[in-house]
């Protein structure tokens, strides 16, 4: 029995399915479906059925997935000793990123990082909030940053600051709009956002409450195009407070009824669950809570 099997049946066992399982894990589906078969062997029992849509555990399999997670979980941990041992963290970090490094207080955390740590080797890579998840649970990050809400399923999620978000208006629409309704908004064009992106979730969200469905211009993924768009009369766009405010201070826009707060979110540090104690993360993690002043 070998960790990489009880790694492929965990895999399996929480994805449901084998084909997204070994995507996750980097191998083909053959591949992950003879270690299965291999460790099925070894234990003498069968540990999934085949069911419509994927595979499922069986009673053994449930059972002995508890063993099974003791057993990763274990060996992690004596990684996580070995590596505390060395003293000194060294070694490369990869760390996902968003559109706006000072909402992060990226410059101040990996300035903390590198006196704290001065021989990591720290790797940004910039993403959207769902695509970044996604390389997390891959294995391709070990850690980054979400705007938004999940249910983040095996990982681990610090809540660093509640965002709030408005509407901007281009100014030749100012004196039709700044305290129009929001049906009279459903007759002005909006901007379309990457579905990838938090922001598209929470706008079709504010659509669904209030019952409207505006025309929507184009597909744009950041706030600095977004606001480039608005400034010159192409759309309304749900920007973040901070932000709005900013470009409205300077004229290009304008804020719908006085710069309301019409939706918030979470900004969240994220990392897997599975190396929660890793001397690492955990060192990057301490790092971040001091400069976010969290406990």
């Amino acid at each position: 029995m070998e960790l990489y099997q009880l790694r492929s049946f965990q895999v399996v066992a929480r994805q449901g399915h084998l084909t997204q399982a070994a995507e996750l894990l980097h191998l083909s589906q053959p591949a992950v479906t003879a270690q299965i078969k291999a460790l099925e062997e070894e234990l003498g029992v069968s540990l999934f059925d085949r069911v419509a849509g994927g595979v499922q555990l069986t009673d053994a399999g449930s059972r002995l997935l508890v063993d099974a997670e003791r057993v990763l979980s274990d060996a992690r941990a004596l990684i996580d000793h070995a590596k505390s041992m060395e003293g000194e963290l060294r070694g490369r970090v990869r760390i996902g990123t968003l559109i706006v490094p000072a909402r992060l207080r990226l410059g101040q955390w990996l300035r903390d990082v590198q006196r704290r740590h001065p021989l990591l080797e720290v790797h940004t890579r910039l993403g959207l909030s769902r695509d970044l998840l996604g390389e997390i649970r891959r294995n391709n990050f070990d850690c980054g940053f979400f705007l938004g809400r999940d249910s983040f399923s095996g990982m681990s999620a610090i809540t660093l600051a509640e965002l709030g978000f408005c509407v901007a208006i281009p100014s030749e629409l100012a004196d039709a709009l700044a305290h129009a309704d929001w049906q009279q908004m459903n007759n002005t064009p909006w901007l379309g956002v990457s579905p990838r992106s938090t922001i598209a979730t929470m706008t079709a969200e504010l659509w669904r409450q209030h019952n409207i469905h505006p025309r929507v211009v184009g597909e744009f993924d950041d706030e600095a195009t977004l606001a480039e768009l608005i400034k010159n009369g192409l759309g309304l766009a749900l920007l973040a407070e901070r932000t709005a405010r900013r470009f409205a201070a300077d004229g290009a826009f304008v804020l719908w009824r006085g710069g309301e707060v019409v939706s918030r979110a979470p900004l969240q540090f994220i990392y897997p669950s599975e190396r929660e104690g890793d001397p690492l993360l955990m060192g990057l993690r301490d790092s971040l809570k001091t400069i976010w002043d969290l406990p």
